[in-house]
């Protein structure tokens, strides 16, 4: 294998609440374990630190119900399963057109300082002087 294989998925972690409420963040990273032996088709899974740190946030007895991962297959031989973040993908983005986003935001903002005037009254309506009647 000279190619890495990076897949993303969302792990669907709500079964743990059926276990004991002492033992759900340690089934919870054995259900994340199982399911990349399953879906990538490997049975070394190396978990990062900072995805158990995600699971074991609350403590053991309240892990997410769900987590987003990223799964990628090494030429060791093994899946290293980690957090996904979108992070990630934005820097693959050319500096051209990032250039251009950040100039198109700015150049609003450069005007719109200018654009401040003193605000104009509405005109107001004059109404036709009411003459009272004559007595003859």
């Amino acid at each position: 294998m000279s190619q890495e294989l990076e897949r993303v998925y969302t792990i669907n972690l709500g079964k743990v609440k059926i276990s004991q409420s002492q033992h759900r963040a340690v089934r919870a990273i054995n259900m994340i374990r199982e399911f990349a032996q399953h879906h990538m088709k490997v049975e070394t899974i190396k978990i990062e630190e900072d995805l158990a740190h995600e699971v074991w946030a609350k403590g053991v007895r309240n892990p997410p119900r769900k987590v987003r991962v990223r799964m990628s297959k090494t030429d060791d031989g093994y899946v290293l399963v980690s957090r996904y973040d979108e992070d990630v993908e934005s820097k693959v983005t050319p500096e051209k057109e990032t250039k251009q986003v950040l100039d198109k935001v700015e150049e609003p903002a450069k005007e719109a300082p200018k654009k401040e005037e003193p605000a104009k009254e509405a005109p107001k309506k004059e109404e036709p002087a009411k003459e009272a009647p004559k007595k003859d």
